[in-house]
């Protein structure tokens, strides 16, 4: 008789498993990729410092890919997940976006002539508390928007609308720089050059309330009164000849413009300052202006709180502004120091804290 054992088939436990594993593990390791790839490719997986770990990607720039709906409904969007992806305190931010970029904008002179120039545009908004962020690219795609369009507050304040629906947001704030040429004609000669002027604007609303500022750096010389007249007094009793220390100067002009008021023109700020403060740096200059420019230095001798209560006297004549700051940096060529003062009116501007880098920023170059 015959006696047939059949086969057992057991199914191994974690031991056995784990006993198997070892022994795969120590032959990949001791294998070529050949010899794994030809057993099972997967097995290349016991091996974390294996090459053959390595995905096998495409390194063509696939060219003709279209994004449709559906792939772009399956992009992750991380910077506007839920509130448990935050990091740090679970707080509000008063100002979140971009700065700095750049772009074409046509803006009207008083003159009816239009001007196109290079426009450093600065856009944020409040994010509350409970947000992880922003679509930063949404404030720029809502500023491109209205970009071709002639500049006026008119036009920030429908590309401000767009970018605070866009990104359901309550407070916004939205800035332009550039730098405004005018032609300004010599003192004496009769040559004319350009000015150029740093001009910012800004738009700002904060709990449903909108606000127009504009900013102007107005650069000009200031002569020391008491070295003049210290000069003057070595001249008269000592017949020895001496001259009074002067400066290039910078006011940086803060503006509120009062709503439902006609415009103010750059160019109508500028022509404040200047008759605050006549000495303004020249562009074009020969012999005789050089000294007509010494001769107009001498006839307004300035110290740097004179300055300050001088340009406060122009703009509280305007009925166009409201409050405003004005900050004055004389940059001494007596001291290794510069000079500075600090006028505000009304409570935009008030600040108890100042920046520590802020008159740094007054520094013009040429």
């Amino acid at each position: 008789m015959n006696i047939h054992t059949p086969e057992i088939e057991e199914t191994p436990d974690d031991c056995a498993a784990k006993a198997a594993l070892d022994v795969l593990r120590a032959w990949a390791r001791g294998a070529s990729e050949a010899e794994i790839l030809a057993l099972d490719p997967s097995i290349a997986r016991l091996l974390p410092e294996s090459r053959l770990n390595y995905p096998s990607l495409s390194r063509d720039y696939p060219e003709n890919f279209e994004v449709d709906a559906a792939y772009k409904a399956s992009m992750p969007d991380l910077q506007n997940g839920p509130s448990s992806l935050i990091r740090g305190t679970q707080q509000q931010i008063q100002h979140v976006g971009i700065s700095n970029f750049r772009l074409p904008i046509r803006f009207h002179t008083r003159n009816a002539d239009d001007l196109t120039l290079e426009t450093s545009v600065t856009g944020t908004v409040s994010l509350e508390a409970d947000k992880k962020g922003i679509n930063m690219s949404r404030i720029m795609r809502s500023f491109y928007k209205h970009s071709e369009r002639t500049f006026s507050f008119e036009v920030i304040e429908s590309a401000l609308d767009d970018y605070m629906s866009d990104l359901d947001s309550l407070d916004a704030r939205l800035q332009m720089r550039f730098s405004f040429p005018m032609r300004v004609e010599s003192l004496r000669s009769g040559l004319e050059g350009y000015q150029y002027y740093d001009i910012a604007l800004e738009l700002i609303e904060t709990d449903g309330v909108r606000k127009k500022i504009m900013h102007l750096d107005y650069v000009y010389s200031s002569t020391c009164p008491c070295s003049l007249e210290l000069s003057e007094h070595a001249r008269a009793l000592r017949n020895q000849l001496a001259t009074p220390h002067s400066q290039r100067s910078v006011a940086r002009i803060s503006v509120e413009i009062e709503r439902d008021a006609e415009c103010l023109w750059f160019e109508d700020l500028i022509d404040a300052c200047r008759r605050a403060v006549p000495t303004e740096t020249q562009v074009m200059v020969k012999r005789e202006d050089e000294q007509a420019f010494a001769e107009l230095n001498a006839a307004n001798p300035i110290f740097v709180e004179d300055a300050a209560r001088l340009f406060c006297e122009q703009l509280k004549a305007d009925h166009r502004i409201g409050d405003f700051r004005i900050i004055a940096s004389h940059q001494e060529s007596l001291h290794s120091h510069d000079a500075v003062s600090i006028l505000t009116e009304g409570d935009m501007f008030t600040a108890q804290s100042l920046d520590p880098r802020l008159f740094g920023t007054l520094v013009h170059q040429g």
